[in-house]
């Protein structure tokens, strides 16, 4: 595996974001995991009546088939796991434990999706993770150089020579946070690479 991208609260109801996503990854070469969350759908599934932690394991566990069937339009081989399943990723004491073991097992050509749910084992039960904490924990344990986080901005992918950019979210001002960084990884004190779907 080659590259960490993450896809956050605020890029995965965005379709033209995720269109020209899925688009930049049909032209790489090499597979990469890609980490996601939930997205404002929880929030139309607490309006239907369900509760908010119930939506979200239901949200996460539905982006993970709708991001497939979306970037198997673009050409692109995915495979999709929810972080629980196979004990992939599991949550014990509050600490993120992923199973390099199994990750490695997955076919090194396709992309490997894999969602923000773990298996809790004081539960054991699916629990929606940090994106951030994740984020951090399959860096350290596949030494990834750089954690792939997109631009807010939706113009940004019309600015040339920009990105992609190396920073420090927690180090940044106010306004550039705003304008760039995802609001769950705004006080995230450790380095990252700001794209666009293009410079990706």
């Amino acid at each position: 595996m080659n590259f960490l991208a993450v896809l956050d609260y605020d890029h995965l109801d965005n379709g033209m974001f995720l269109t020209a996503f899925a688009r930049s990854l049909a032209q790489k070469k090499e597979s990469g995991i890609i980490i996601h969350s939930d997205s404002e759908y929880t929030d139309r599934l607490i309006q239907t009546g369900m509760m908010r932690e119930d939506a979200r394991l239901r949200a996460i566990k539905d982006l993970n088939h709708r991001l497939i069937a979306l970037f198997a339009d673009q050409g692109v081989s995915t495979i999709g796991v929810n972080g629980h399943q196979k004990s992939l990723i599991k949550l014990k004491d509050d600490q993120i434990r992923i199973n390099q073991d199994q990750v490695r097992q997955f076919p090194s050509q396709p992309m490997l999706l894999i969602s923000g749910l773990a298996e809790e084992l004081s539960r054991n039960s699916p629990k929606a993770l940090s994106l951030p904490e994740m984020a951090l924990s399959f860096q350290k344990s596949f030494d990834f150089e750089n954690i792939i986080l997109f631009s807010t901005d939706e113009s940004s992918s019309f600015i040339k020579g920009d990105f992609p950019m190396s920073i420090i979210p927690a180090e940044k001002d106010s306004a550039f946070l705003e304008k760039h960084v995802p609001e769950s990884f705004r006080s995230f004190n450790h380095k990252v690479q700001l794209n666009t779907p293009d410079t990706f």
